[in-house]
């Protein structure tokens, strides 16, 4: 079964990759040779996703899917949530956002925090969601040099490692995105 992933953050496409079984191909944006720049204009990460998937979607008419990603740090109403990506600006740069949520939390004792992706399929003409969650806290300063985003302070219940310690087995044990995309691909493999 081939799909476009509607991305071009080949991070996120390596975490994908490695948890799809055998049957399954997915495409980036790039290796479509599809050059857009798809807006995330909405107040959730639902709509966002969905805007992805169904700008592909009547582009090329073929399956396809997107994601949308945001860390929810409950003693801030959640904050950056939707805006993840560009919390800091729209340059969506990884150390200015973390500087900007370090400075935020300072000295704020409660620091429980949650990673949501929501994956949005479009596939025959209709449309799926699939939701994982990872939650964990947000620790004082940056540890570890791997993954990107928030991993270099973000801590997921039941470890003691930052995402960015962890390599990427490690790392699915726990991740958000891995979890949304069991889901994706279990239903997949339900219908093919």
């Amino acid at each position: 079964m081939k799909l476009i992933f509607a991305t071009n953050n080949q991070h996120k496409v390596e975490e994908i990759r490695a948890v799809l079984p055998e049957g399954f191909s997915v495409s980036t944006l790039k290796e479509a040779r599809i050059h857009v720049d798809i807006q995330e204009p909405h107040n959730t990460l639902e709509e966002n996703a969905a805007e992805k998937a169904r700008t592909i979607f009547k582009m090329t008419g073929s399956d396809c899917f997107s994601e949308d990603t945001g860390l929810e740090v409950q003693s801030i109403n959640n904050e950056p949530g939707v805006h993840s990506a560009r919390y800091a600006g729209d340059d969506k740069s990884f150390q200015k956002n973390i500087d900007k949520l370090l400075a935020k939390l300072h000295d704020t004792a409660n620091r429980d925090a949650r990673f949501r992706t929501v994956i949005c399929l479009i596939l025959d003409k209709k449309e799926y969601y699939f939701e994982g969650v990872c939650s964990g806290k947000i620790i004082k300063e940056q540890r570890g040099n791997g993954g990107f985003g928030y991993d270099s302070v973000f801590i997921p219940a039941g470890s003691d490692k930052t995402f960015a310690q962890m390599n990427m087995e490690e790392k699915n044990q726990y991740s958000h995105r891995r979890k949304a995309t069991d889901m994706l691909v279990a239903f997949l493999n339900k219908i093919k």
